[in-house]
């Protein structure tokens, strides 16, 4: 079964930088998007970023200017490069790709990003 990979989140201060990875255990063909979620304390999960097959990419307005997503459709692998990051951002962030062939989801298993001073 594919699994999904997560590294790099971690301990940082406020205006500190992050790099998180994500890798499938195997390459996963006709994979439509590939996006980042996160999800604070007491909060539902929430879309961070999301890339496409067609090289479109979005962000949520909490993000946009700040994180940055990119990768390797063929690879199955996503980034996301997290910019000058405030307590808020704090959560653990989730990777989700899925595919447009039979629709089916993969998450990863998280990783904890922590902001604080």
């Amino acid at each position: 079964q594919v699994q999904l990979v997560e590294s790099g989140g971690g301990l940082v201060q406020p205006g500190g930088s992050l790099r998180l990875s994500c890798a499938a255990s195997e390459s996963i063909s006709s994979i439509y998007v590939m996006s980042w979620y996160r999800q604070a304390p007491g909060q539902q999960r929430e879309l961070v970023a999301g890339l496409y097959n067609d090289d479109r990419v979005n962000y949520s307005d909490a993000v946009k200017g700040r994180f940055t997503i990119s990768g390797d459709i063929i690879k199955s692998t996503v980034y996301l490069q997290m910019n000058s990051l405030k307590p808020e951002d704090t959560g653990v962030y989730y990777c989700y790709m899925r595919t447009w062939k039979y629709g089916t989801d993969y998450w990863g298993q998280g990783t904890q990003v922590t902001v604080s001073s």
